[in-house]
């Protein structure tokens, strides 16, 4: 998937990022790094990066300044389907000769083990 992103010029959490404000513009750059798994300091310089990509825009949430909030621009709606594309067809050859049980029963037990953890 990274190599894949890479030709796109995305790489994985900056991928995460597009994909959770594709649903959920505007989030916080903390809402967005918990949902992504991904350090805030991290997911910090992520949200810089794609901001200066046009990808994001940023703001002060009205109701506490404290909070940033992203929001997904149109360039970066466009991303997304570019990043879509990308992983269907990374996801279709990785299940290719799964059916949905299989791949229900295998999500099920990537939750448990996430909880776990």
């Amino acid at each position: 998937m990274e190599d894949a992103l890479q030709r796109i010029d995305m790489d994985l959490p900056s991928w995460r990022a597009i994909m959770w404000l594709h649903e959920h513009s505007p989030s916080s750059v903390s809402e967005i790094a918990d949902h992504a798994v991904i350090r805030l300091s991290t997911m910090t310089r992520v949200v810089q990066r794609l901001e200066k990509r046009g990808l994001v825009t940023l703001s002060r949430r009205a109701a506490d300044a404290r909070v940033t909030d992203v929001h997904i621009t149109p360039g970066g709606e466009e991303v997304v389907s570019q990043v879509r594309s990308v992983a269907s067809r990374i996801y279709q050859a990785a299940f290719k000769d799964f059916d949905a049980a299989e791949i229900e029963t295998l999500n099920g037990l990537l939750r448990r083990v996430f909880g776990n953890l």
